[in-house]
């Protein structure tokens, strides 16, 4: 069993254990028990009603949160000629083509996402095996024709969210820093997506537990009920 240390157990001794909260004061409790000497990033984890075995019901998508999370992802672009150049302009980190490709081939990982324009899958499909969940993918809107749109996209807040094999939808939502207002609306941006995404062949509860938490602090539980209404009056 993991041991806690003396801030996370001050903290969570200011939580009614099992509490459910509205997500407006889940956000502030969040706030409230984030005591890291750092700006600890928030984190939503959502364990939805359906079965993780079955293809048709893995649930997955792409949101843009209004505030974004707080941090800028390091965005490396696979592009060249007039696509670089829009890639370039639209803050990539890094830039190449088969360069570019060799560098990774080699070992290089120095980055978070990973986008490519169309015409250049050609040379990247050769990653696939390497690369995984990280291979730049049309379905996950990394791959298309303005790839200076999608890199401002992702610097500004666009997110990917995917079920692990537990059934748990687990995404950062913003920083400690950030106002109870901003943490509540990226929230209810978030699980309205979750929502949108629901396979057809899910029965039953959909969402069935919610956790919110910072990095060092304890986790603070939603009730599925309120993130649910909050999401479908957006």
């Amino acid at each position: 069993m993991a041991r806690h240390g003396k801030r996370y157990q001050a903290a969570a001794a200011t939580l009614e254990r099992e509490q459910l909260c509205s997500p407006e004061e889940a956000m502030r409790l969040v706030k409230q028990t984030a005591t890291a000497k750092f700006d600890e990033a928030v984190e939503v984890a959502v364990r939805l009603g359906v079965d993780s075995r079955a293809g048709e019901q893995m649930v997955r998508g792409i949101v843009n949160l209004p505030h974004g999370t707080g941090k800028s992802p390091r965005v490396v672009a696979f592009a060249r000629g007039e696509a670089a150049q829009q890639a370039e302009a639209a803050g990539a980190d890094v830039v190449g083509a088969e360069d570019l490709v060799a560098k990774i081939e080699g070992g290089w990982k120095d980055f978070d996402l990973l986008v490519a324009a169309r015409d250049m899958m050609r040379i990247v499909g050769r990653l696939g095996k390497r690369l995984g969940p990280r291979m730049p993918n049309p379905k996950a809107g990394t791959v298309g024709e303005d790839i200076g749109a999608i890199i401002r996209d992702l610097k500004g807040g666009r997110v990917q969210f995917r079920m692990d094999r537990a059934g748990v939808v687990q995404l950062p939502i913003g920083r400690a820093s950030f106002e109870v207002e901003q943490l509540t609306e990226n929230f209810a941006v978030l699980m309205s997506a979750i929502l949108r995404a629901r396979p057809a062949a899910a029965k039953g509860q959909y969402l069935r537990r919610i956790a919110v938490s910072s990095t060092m602090g304890p986790s603070v539980f939603v009730d599925p009920s309120a993130a649910q209404a909050l999401a479908e009056a957006m």
